[in-house]
């Protein structure tokens, strides 16, 4: 246990994800307040990591404030940031149809994609509530035209305070199986957007670790970045679901709350 502690104390930065991690939906997960305040007594960098694409930064800000965790804006990546990204650099300029929330709208629009339900470079999809039988048959018309399709992530589903809810990669699937073709997926398990977050910490992959509760997502981003991961069992993944997995962790816990005790 030393030696775990001494590993993990030694690490300059923190890439941690939020649902399943720091809360369910609107419920803080114990320990997440003392870790954050362990990172700012101990000078270590860190950035929350998202999948989700629903909301911006400063509603993430806010969020985590309400519920006693002060971290500023630019402590926070998400897909939908990450997505705004990779289209700019591929394309500057381009145009998008979003079935999406306010966090994938304005990460676009930030970057100069503007908004086109007609003819555009792209369809991209991310977790929204505001889902509907119109907007798959836009999508599939649009990409069947030429649109390239993008996902913010490839979840399936994501966890709550209620439970397991649908997340992007189920709402984009009907739109894959109607156009018969395969979405490009920014988010976790994609590399890119650990590497990006890497940058952004100013930090190199092996002075950093990756916080998460997915194997099929956090972890093996983790893995193929070539950065030490952490598993927290306070999500999605079991510790019944490990060894289905080719990959493994490099250290489980089964909370931030356990994590913290064993760094302290």
């Amino acid at each position: 246990m030393n030696n775990i502690r001494d590993e993990l104390r030694n690490k300059k930065a923190f890439v941690c994800d939020m649902d399943g991690v720091v809360y369910h939906g609107n419920k803080l997960l114990p320990g997440a307040g003392e870790f954050v305040e362990w990172l700012n007594a101990n000078n270590k960098n860190f950035l929350f990591l998202t999948n989700s694409s629903e909301r911006t930064p400063r509603e993430l800000h806010e969020k985590l404030k309400r519920l006693g965790i002060d971290a500023t804006e630019d402590h926070f990546y998400t897909s939908a940031l990450a997505t705004a990204e990779f289209l700019s650099r591929q394309k500057p300029g381009c145009t998008a149809y979003v079935i999406g929330d306010a966090g994938l709208i304005n990460a676009l629009y930030d970057k100069g994609i503007s908004m086109n339900d007609s003819n555009p470079d792209y369809v991209v999809v991310g977790e929204t509530r505001t889902y509907s039988f119109e907007k798959i048959e836009k999508a599939v018309w649009l990409v069947l035209k030429g649109a390239r399709l993008i996902g913010t992530n490839p979840d399936m589903t994501g966890p709550t305070e209620r439970g397991i809810v649908p997340a992007t990669g189920s709402l984009i699937a009907p739109i894959e199986l109607a156009a018969q073709t395969k979405a490009y997926f920014i988010g976790k398990p994609n590399a890119l957007m650990m590497r990006r977050s890497v940058r952004r910490l100013g930090v190199h992959s092996y002075e950093t670790a990756i916080i998460g509760d997915r194997m099929d997502t956090d972890i093996i981003a983790g893995v193929e970045a070539e950065v030490d991961t952490i598993l927290m069992l306070s999500g999605v993944t079991t510790r019944e679901d490990i060894p289905r997995y080719s990959y493994c962790p490099s250290y489980i816990f089964t909370g931030l709350d356990e994590l913290v005790k064993t760094v302290s």
